[in-house]
């Protein structure tokens, strides 16, 4: 018997990276899983490899940025399994690396929507469902970006403080239907550190360096488990809480100030 056996769960980007790998461990403890997923090959490639585990799982195609398709996805996960006990919200969808005054409107309202109403949609859609199963377990995606006020990321910095007040309220609000809400603030070696890898010689090194870990994180290895944890009976005690699964690098942070740009400009 697996921590989550005869749970059912929705991991919103479970096509690749760390959410493919959350998945992947999700079906190893015995979780029926929910690719929602935009992408229909890596979706589907993932839900197939989930059932090669011997696990249940359902590709849905999955636009985050889009209410009625978060609110599908929910419905499929009830009616294909019977219920819905876990809700992973992970994806997001990326803007251009640009300088926060060059972040344009449009930019803004993606990176928002993609996150906090994504996650929203989400749990709102699932609460009704999880409260007929008795409770349920909701993980939220954090980052290490918002704290070090990380460069070029200042839509994605602003999305990601709302989903820790997301997340604390939900906390609040839902502990009396026996839903625990908490976020993640992962590190891991997904599509993004490969390609910087393979485009910059030496990243992956400097990379790990920056870590007390010494090594950087596998999506299913590392930050898998972790979610796990969050979504079994293991922390049914936790609620509210944000947890860093980095090698450590929450504690000295990073520089990511671009090279090319002048310590003053006028």
């Amino acid at each position: 018997m697996g921590l989550l056996q005869d749970r059912v769960a929705l991991i919103t980007g479970a096509g690749g990276g760390i959410g493919r790998g959350v998945a992947l461990s999700f079906a190893r403890q015995g979780a029926a899983v929910v690719v929602a997923e935009l992408n229909e090959a890596s979706g589907s490639e993932t839900a197939e490899d989930l059932k090669a585990l011997g696990a249940r799982a359902l590709f849905v195609r999955t636009d985050v940025c889009d209410k009625a398709s978060v609110e599908y996805a929910i419905e499929r996960a009830v009616t294909e399994f019977g219920g819905l006990d876990i809700l992973v919200n992970n994806a997001f969808v990326p803007t251009p690396n640009v300088l926060l005054e060059d972040k344009t409107d449009e930019m803004l309202d993606q990176t928002l929507t993609s996150t906090i109403k994504a996650s929203w949609w989400a749990m709102r859609a699932a609460l009704p469902h999880m409260k007929t199963r008795g409770g349920g377990a909701v993980i939220n995606f954090y980052s290490i970006d918002t704290e070090i006020g990380a460069w070029l990321h200042a839509d994605y910095n602003t999305a990601k403080s709302g989903i820790v007040g997301l997340t604390r309220s939900a906390a609040a609000e839902w502990g009396r239907f026996n839903i625990r809400v908490n976020a993640i603030a992962p590190t891991a070696m997904g599509a993004t550190f490969h390609k910087l890898a393979a485009d910059n010689p030496g990243f992956a090194e400097m990379s790990a360096s920056m870590r007390p870990l010494g090594r950087c994180g596998d999506p299913e290895q590392d930050i898998g488990p972790a979610v796990v944890f969050l979504a079994s009976e293991m922390s049914r005690y936790i609620t509210g809480e944000t947890l860093h699964v980095d090698g450590g690098l929450h504690l000295p942070g990073y520089n990511s100030r671009p090279k090319d740009v002048a310590v003053r400009e006028y």
